[in-house]
Protein backbone atom coordinates (compact mmCIF):
# COMPACT_ATOMS: atom_id res chain seq x y z
CA UNK A 1 0.00 0.00 0.00
CA UNK A 2 1.15 3.74 -0.52
CA UNK A 3 1.74 5.75 2.29
CA UNK A 4 -0.95 7.98 3.90
CA UNK A 5 1.43 10.64 3.52
CA UNK A 6 1.46 11.11 -0.70
CA UNK A 7 0.46 14.21 -1.98
CA UNK A 8 1.35 16.80 0.38
CA UNK A 9 3.70 19.02 0.39
CA UNK A 10 7.33 18.88 1.54
CA UNK A 11 7.56 22.86 1.65
CA UNK A 12 10.70 23.54 3.58
CA UNK A 13 13.30 20.83 3.84
CA UNK A 14 11.70 18.76 0.35
CA UNK A 15 12.41 22.23 -1.90
CA UNK A 16 15.90 22.37 -0.05
CA UNK A 17 16.59 18.88 -0.61
CA UNK A 18 16.21 18.93 -4.39
CA UNK A 19 16.55 22.63 -5.39
CA UNK A 20 19.77 21.58 -7.75
CA UNK A 21 18.17 19.01 -9.28
CA UNK A 22 14.96 20.60 -9.97
CA UNK A 23 13.84 18.33 -12.96
CA UNK A 24 12.87 15.80 -10.04
CA UNK A 25 11.67 18.54 -7.01
CA UNK A 26 7.84 18.43 -8.00
CA UNK A 27 7.41 14.61 -8.08
CA UNK A 28 9.05 13.54 -5.04
CA UNK A 29 7.55 16.47 -2.92
CA UNK A 30 4.13 15.20 -3.82
CA UNK A 31 5.51 11.97 -2.56
CA UNK A 32 6.73 13.52 1.20
CA UNK A 33 4.67 14.25 3.97
CA UNK A 34 4.82 18.23 5.82
CA UNK A 35 7.62 17.78 8.17
CA UNK A 36 9.52 20.08 10.17
CA UNK A 37 12.71 21.15 8.31
CA UNK A 38 15.52 18.97 9.04
CA UNK A 39 19.30 19.93 9.14
CA UNK A 40 21.73 18.93 6.93
CA UNK A 41 24.53 16.64 7.98
CA UNK A 42 27.86 16.05 6.99
CA UNK A 43 28.19 11.93 6.59
CA UNK A 44 31.16 9.92 6.03
CA UNK A 45 30.82 8.94 2.68
CA UNK A 46 31.97 5.36 3.75
CA UNK A 47 29.08 5.52 6.00
CA UNK A 48 26.77 6.26 3.25
CA UNK A 49 25.13 2.84 0.81
CA UNK A 50 23.59 1.91 -2.44
CA UNK A 51 19.56 1.06 -1.89
CA UNK A 52 19.73 -2.35 -3.15
CA UNK A 53 15.64 -1.40 -4.16
CA UNK A 54 17.74 1.09 -6.90
CA UNK A 55 15.38 0.81 -9.74
CA UNK A 56 17.80 2.88 -12.09
CA UNK A 57 20.28 0.10 -13.52
CA UNK A 58 22.65 2.44 -15.69
CA UNK A 59 24.97 4.54 -14.62
CA UNK A 60 26.77 6.41 -17.38
CA UNK A 61 30.82 6.88 -16.87
CA UNK A 62 30.97 9.77 -19.40
CA UNK A 63 27.75 11.96 -16.90
CA UNK A 64 29.32 10.56 -13.89
CA UNK A 65 33.21 11.73 -14.56
CA UNK A 66 31.62 15.07 -15.65
CA UNK A 67 29.46 15.39 -12.67
CA UNK A 68 32.73 14.69 -10.82
CA UNK A 69 34.74 17.16 -11.91
CA UNK A 70 31.78 19.75 -11.05
CA UNK A 71 32.40 18.64 -7.09
CA UNK A 72 35.93 18.98 -7.44
CA UNK A 73 35.63 22.57 -8.33
CA UNK A 74 32.33 23.51 -6.98
CA UNK A 75 31.51 21.07 -3.92
CA UNK A 76 28.07 19.09 -3.87
CA UNK A 77 25.88 21.89 -4.33
CA UNK A 78 22.69 19.43 -3.22
CA UNK A 79 22.50 17.59 -0.29
CA UNK A 80 20.95 13.91 -0.90
CA UNK A 81 18.71 12.21 0.84
CA UNK A 82 18.54 9.49 3.27
CA UNK A 83 17.41 7.02 5.56
CA UNK A 84 19.21 4.99 8.89
CA UNK A 85 20.46 1.73 8.09
CA UNK A 86 21.72 0.10 11.20
CA UNK A 87 25.51 1.98 11.67
CA UNK A 88 24.92 3.04 7.79
CA UNK A 89 22.91 5.33 5.85
CA UNK A 90 20.56 3.62 2.62
CA UNK A 91 20.61 6.49 0.14
CA UNK A 92 16.90 6.93 -1.30
CA UNK A 93 17.68 9.81 -3.50
CA UNK A 94 20.58 11.45 -5.23
CA UNK A 95 23.28 8.06 -6.03
CA UNK A 96 24.27 9.59 -8.84
CA UNK A 97 26.24 12.83 -6.67
CA UNK A 98 27.12 9.99 -4.00
CA UNK A 99 28.94 7.66 -6.80
CA UNK A 100 30.50 11.22 -8.09
CA UNK A 101 31.69 12.07 -4.94
CA UNK A 102 33.50 9.01 -4.69
CA UNK A 103 34.98 9.34 -8.24
CA UNK A 104 35.75 13.26 -6.79
CA UNK A 105 37.81 11.48 -3.98
CA UNK A 106 35.98 12.64 -0.70
CA UNK A 107 35.33 11.47 2.19
CA UNK A 108 32.38 12.90 3.09
CA UNK A 109 28.99 14.10 1.98
CA UNK A 110 25.94 16.58 2.95
CA UNK A 111 23.00 15.00 3.62
CA UNK A 112 19.16 14.83 5.08
CA UNK A 113 18.36 11.87 6.98
CA UNK A 114 14.87 11.26 7.38
CA UNK A 115 12.91 8.07 8.86
CA UNK A 116 10.72 6.03 6.10
CA UNK A 117 9.11 3.10 5.52
CA UNK A 118 10.26 0.85 2.69
CA UNK A 119 7.02 1.25 0.64
CA UNK A 120 8.02 5.12 0.73
CA UNK A 121 11.18 4.92 0.43
CA UNK A 122 11.18 3.01 -3.15
CA UNK A 123 8.41 5.56 -4.16
CA UNK A 124 10.59 8.65 -3.89
CA UNK A 125 13.26 6.25 -5.73
CA UNK A 126 11.35 5.63 -8.35
CA UNK A 127 9.60 8.86 -9.23
CA UNK A 128 13.31 10.60 -8.86
CA UNK A 129 14.49 8.78 -11.28
CA UNK A 130 11.87 8.72 -13.45
CA UNK A 131 12.20 12.63 -14.16
CA UNK A 132 16.27 11.83 -15.35
CA UNK A 133 17.01 13.15 -18.84
CA UNK A 134 19.47 10.43 -19.14
CA UNK A 135 17.01 7.48 -18.36
CA UNK A 136 17.62 4.43 -20.59
CA UNK A 137 13.98 2.87 -21.74
CA UNK A 138 14.93 -0.16 -20.14
CA UNK A 139 15.28 1.24 -16.59
CA UNK A 140 12.21 3.18 -16.94
CA UNK A 141 10.36 -0.24 -18.20
CA UNK A 142 11.84 -2.00 -14.74
CA UNK A 143 10.55 1.51 -12.82
CA UNK A 144 6.87 1.15 -14.51
CA UNK A 145 7.27 -2.86 -13.05
CA UNK A 146 7.92 -2.09 -9.36
CA UNK A 147 5.57 0.76 -9.28
CA UNK A 148 2.56 -1.77 -10.58
CA UNK A 149 3.87 -4.98 -8.60
CA UNK A 150 5.22 -3.44 -5.77
CA UNK A 151 3.66 -0.38 -4.89
CA UNK A 152 -0.15 -1.30 -6.18
CA UNK A 153 -0.61 1.27 -8.95
CA UNK A 154 -2.57 0.17 -11.78
CA UNK A 155 -1.87 0.88 -15.30
CA UNK A 156 -4.25 3.30 -15.67
CA UNK A 157 -3.61 5.35 -12.64
CA UNK A 158 0.06 5.26 -13.42
CA UNK A 159 -0.33 6.61 -16.94
CA UNK A 160 -2.54 9.52 -15.49
CA UNK A 161 -0.17 10.14 -12.55
CA UNK A 162 2.71 10.34 -15.13
CA UNK A 163 0.66 12.03 -18.07
CA UNK A 164 1.30 8.95 -20.44
CA UNK A 165 -0.43 7.38 -22.78
CA UNK A 166 -2.50 3.84 -21.19
CA UNK A 167 -0.64 2.15 -24.19
CA UNK A 168 2.33 3.51 -23.51
CA UNK A 169 2.75 2.24 -20.24
CA UNK A 170 1.44 -0.82 -21.72
CA UNK A 171 4.41 -1.34 -23.71
CA UNK A 172 6.94 -0.14 -21.18
CA UNK A 173 6.00 -3.22 -18.98
CA UNK A 174 6.43 -5.71 -22.07
CA UNK A 175 9.69 -4.50 -22.42
CA UNK A 176 10.49 -5.39 -19.03
CA UNK A 177 9.80 -9.15 -19.20
CA UNK A 178 11.50 -9.44 -22.75
CA UNK A 179 13.96 -11.94 -23.59
CA UNK A 180 17.40 -11.37 -22.46
CA UNK A 181 18.88 -10.84 -25.99
CA UNK A 182 16.27 -7.70 -26.80
CA UNK A 183 16.68 -6.40 -23.59
CA UNK A 184 20.64 -6.24 -24.35
CA UNK A 185 19.82 -4.41 -27.63
CA UNK A 186 17.45 -1.28 -26.27
CA UNK A 187 20.41 -1.16 -23.51
CA UNK A 188 23.17 -0.76 -26.97
CA UNK A 189 20.80 1.35 -28.72
CA UNK A 190 17.80 3.29 -27.25
CA UNK A 191 16.75 3.86 -31.13
CA UNK A 192 15.76 0.09 -31.58
CA UNK A 193 13.07 -0.09 -29.04
CA UNK A 194 10.06 -0.43 -31.47
CA UNK A 195 12.36 -3.11 -32.89
CA UNK A 196 11.84 -4.63 -29.79
CA UNK A 197 8.12 -5.20 -29.68
CA UNK A 198 8.47 -6.58 -33.07
CA UNK A 199 11.19 -9.34 -32.19
CA UNK A 200 9.03 -10.14 -28.83
CA UNK A 201 6.82 -12.07 -31.01
CA UNK A 202 9.18 -14.38 -31.81
CA UNK A 203 9.08 -17.10 -29.44
CA UNK A 204 12.60 -19.08 -31.58
CA UNK A 205 15.91 -17.91 -30.19
CA UNK A 206 17.48 -19.07 -32.73
CA UNK A 207 16.11 -16.81 -35.27
CA UNK A 208 15.06 -14.15 -32.85
CA UNK A 209 19.11 -13.83 -32.23
CA UNK A 210 19.59 -13.40 -35.58
CA UNK A 211 17.63 -10.51 -36.20
CA UNK A 212 18.79 -8.84 -33.00
CA UNK A 213 22.28 -8.87 -34.51
CA UNK A 214 21.20 -7.44 -37.81
CA UNK A 215 19.12 -5.15 -36.22
CA UNK A 216 22.14 -3.90 -34.22
CA UNK A 217 24.13 -4.09 -37.12
CA UNK A 218 22.09 -1.69 -39.01
CA UNK A 219 20.52 -4.21 -41.53
CA UNK A 220 17.21 -3.91 -40.89
CA UNK A 221 15.37 -1.19 -41.15
CA UNK A 222 11.72 -1.29 -38.78
CA UNK A 223 9.87 -1.98 -41.99
CA UNK A 224 11.66 -4.67 -43.00
CA UNK A 225 11.63 -6.63 -39.40
CA UNK A 226 8.22 -6.23 -39.67
CA UNK A 227 8.15 -8.61 -42.91
CA UNK A 228 10.62 -10.62 -41.87
CA UNK A 229 8.56 -11.29 -38.30
CA UNK A 230 5.68 -11.42 -40.30
CA UNK A 231 7.19 -14.11 -42.20
CA UNK A 232 8.66 -16.35 -39.53
CA UNK A 233 5.45 -16.16 -37.58
CA UNK A 234 3.33 -17.13 -41.08
CA UNK A 235 5.57 -18.84 -43.76
CA UNK A 236 2.66 -19.36 -46.08
CA UNK A 237 0.77 -16.05 -45.66
CA UNK A 238 3.52 -14.48 -46.85
CA UNK A 239 4.91 -16.00 -49.62
CA UNK A 240 5.98 -14.53 -52.26
CA UNK A 241 3.61 -14.53 -55.19
CA UNK A 242 4.76 -15.89 -58.59
CA UNK A 243 6.27 -13.29 -61.37
CA UNK A 244 3.46 -12.50 -63.84
CA UNK A 245 3.29 -14.32 -67.37
CA UNK A 246 5.44 -12.09 -70.24
CA UNK A 247 2.30 -11.62 -72.76
CA UNK A 248 2.62 -13.60 -76.05
CA UNK A 249 5.38 -11.47 -78.44
CA UNK A 250 6.26 -12.18 -81.80
CA UNK A 251 9.21 -10.54 -81.69
CA UNK A 252 12.08 -12.86 -80.94
CA UNK A 253 14.36 -9.82 -80.16
CA UNK A 254 11.76 -8.67 -77.98
CA UNK A 255 10.53 -11.29 -76.32
CA UNK A 256 14.26 -12.34 -74.75
CA UNK A 257 14.83 -8.74 -73.81
CA UNK A 258 11.98 -8.77 -71.65
CA UNK A 259 12.50 -12.07 -70.29
CA UNK A 260 15.90 -10.63 -69.07
CA UNK A 261 14.51 -7.45 -67.92
CA UNK A 262 11.69 -10.34 -65.48
CA UNK A 263 14.48 -12.19 -64.17
CA UNK A 264 16.67 -9.03 -63.53
CA UNK A 265 13.56 -7.57 -61.32
CA UNK A 266 13.27 -10.85 -59.77
CA UNK A 267 16.79 -11.36 -58.39
CA UNK A 268 16.62 -7.38 -57.52
CA UNK A 269 13.41 -8.14 -55.48
CA UNK A 270 14.95 -11.33 -53.56
CA UNK A 271 18.22 -9.04 -52.60
CA UNK A 272 16.67 -6.25 -51.28
CA UNK A 273 14.27 -8.67 -48.98
CA UNK A 274 17.36 -10.34 -47.79
CA UNK A 275 16.32 -13.68 -48.45
CA UNK A 276 20.23 -13.78 -49.64
CA UNK A 277 21.74 -13.62 -46.31
CA UNK A 278 24.38 -10.60 -47.30
CA UNK A 279 23.32 -7.34 -46.15
CA UNK A 280 23.05 -4.04 -48.43
CA UNK A 281 24.87 -1.11 -47.08
CA UNK A 282 23.43 2.28 -46.68
CA UNK A 283 25.68 3.80 -49.44
CA UNK A 284 24.10 0.61 -52.02
CA UNK A 285 20.74 1.22 -51.14
CA UNK A 286 20.58 4.91 -51.21
CA UNK A 287 22.40 4.32 -54.70
CA UNK A 288 20.11 1.60 -55.81
CA UNK A 289 16.76 3.65 -55.00
CA UNK A 290 18.10 6.43 -56.94
CA UNK A 291 18.99 3.91 -59.90
CA UNK A 292 15.51 2.70 -59.69
CA UNK A 293 14.37 5.94 -60.04
CA UNK A 294 15.80 6.67 -62.63
CA UNK A 295 14.59 3.58 -64.44
CA UNK A 296 11.01 3.92 -63.33
CA UNK A 297 11.69 7.05 -64.95
CA UNK A 298 12.63 5.47 -68.55
CA UNK A 299 10.31 2.57 -68.61
CA UNK A 300 7.23 5.13 -67.79
CA UNK A 301 8.84 6.70 -71.09
CA UNK A 302 8.95 3.73 -73.21
CA UNK A 303 5.41 2.71 -72.06
CA UNK A 304 3.69 6.71 -72.96
CA UNK A 305 5.42 6.33 -76.50
CA UNK A 306 4.34 2.60 -77.50
CA UNK A 307 0.81 3.52 -75.85
CA UNK A 308 0.91 6.40 -78.34
CA UNK A 309 1.86 4.40 -81.63
CA UNK A 310 -1.18 1.79 -80.65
Amino acid sequence: MLSSGKGKSFKDAGSRIFQQETDSQAGIVRLLGARAPTAVRDLPIGKVVANPQQPRMTFHEETLNELAASIREHGILQPILVRPAGDEFQIIAGERRWRASKIAGKESIPAIVERFDDATALEIALIENLQREDLSPLDEAVIYKKMTGELGYSIRNLATKLGKDKGYVENRLRLASAPDDVREMVTQRYDTITHAYELMKIEDKKRRRLLVKQVLEGQLTLVRLRDRVARVLDPKATEPRPAPEIPKLRDDALLAATRKLNEALADLARAISGEAEGAIGDGDRQNLAKFLTISRARLDNVVARLRSRS
